[in-house]
């Protein structure tokens, strides 16, 4: 295991870069060091889990300030710079879950403050149910889970309700069915100005997005990895999140093309406890579009 200190692009916090085994599949884990930890690790880390079309860099804007506990990025096995070795043919929730895990034990955290997004929000909630005393509190950013498992399920069925969904879906398996020429072909378009248009639904003001951002987005698309992920949501026994007992939250954009306002409703049914947030001007990618408000709400879901 390997150890690497990242320089910092101008304005941002330097991370701690380390590559760790997992049963998935090597695994690039990214930690910044927390006050609480004074250069030592922390009993409790903030774990930051991302969609099955990003990478770690889609929570580069959650990352100003100083944090109180370590903060931990993930590339998921599948994703970003954990591609390389990735047992796509093994994943699944729970391994994918044990996978995380694997990462936070061998890192030395014995609790966890989980935030996901998109699929990174399903897993999350998947985690809290399943390591209840570690998880000290879950947040989700536009998980995708009840509309997405019943798209994923029967894809014809659902593409009048949730186009947008079911074209990218369609969309990565056929880029998946060409192997690598279909990862390279993703971010040759990421290159053009025709990227911009493709993910305009995602955002709700489009236009104010950097093109580096797009352009990012293009790079992180894993067609295989995002077909994988969708085959293992579309069985999924979603009752097994009554086991949540940690504070939550859950939040969508107004304009969310991924994640409806049943999917909170449907999770307020599962876990009466957790907190439903919709912020206005909002796409699937709170995160980027209004990450001062999901800074606040994350404080105040974890406390002093």
């Amino acid at each position: 295991m390997s150890v690497q200190h990242e320089p910092a692009r101008t304005g941002e916090a330097t991370l701690r870069r380390q590559v760790l085994p997992t049963e998935l599949g090597p695994c690039m884990v990214r930690v910044q060091e927390g006050t609480r930890g004074q250069g030592q690790t922390s009993g409790t880390a903030d774990v930051y889990l991302h969609g099955a079309a990003g990478s770690w860099t889609s929570f580069r804007a959650l990352l100003s300030g100083a944090p109180a506990n370590d903060r931990v990025l993930i590339d998921l096995p599948g994703w970003g710079e954990s591609t390389a070795g990735a047992r796509l043919e093994q994943f699944g929730v729970e391994a994918m879950a044990r996978a995380i895990t694997g990462v936070l034990n061998a890192l030395g955290y014995r609790r966890w403050n989980l935030v996901g997004h998109s699929m990174g929000g399903f897993l999350a909630l998947h985690i809290a149910a399943a390591w209840p005393e570690r998880t000290a509190s879950v947040a989700t950013i536009s998980a995708t889970t009840f509309a997405v498992s019943a798209a994923a399920r029967g894809p014809l069925r659902s593409l009048g309700r949730f186009p947008a969904f079911i074209g990218m879906l369609l969309a990565m398996r056929t880029m998946a069915a060409l192997g690598p020429a279909g990862s390279a072909l993703v971010r040759a378009i990421g290159t053009t100005p025709l990227m911009g248009p493709l993910m305009s639904p995602f955002f709700a003001e489009p236009g104010a997005i950097p093109a580096a951002v797009i352009r990012g987005l293009s790079n992180d698309a894993r067609p295989a990895s995002f077909s994988a992920a969708a085959r293992a949501v579309a069985n999924y026994d979603f009752g097994q999140w009554r086991g949540i007992r940690c504070p939550a939250l859950a939040l969508r954009g107004d304009r969310d093309v991924f994640t409806p306002p049943s999917d909170l409703a449907r999770l307020a049914e599962i876990v009466p406890h957790v907190q439903r947030v919709t912020i206005p001007q909002c796409g699937h990618f709170a995160n980027i579009e209004r990450p001062e408000q999901v800074r606040r709400l994350l404080d105040d879901l974890r406390g002093p």
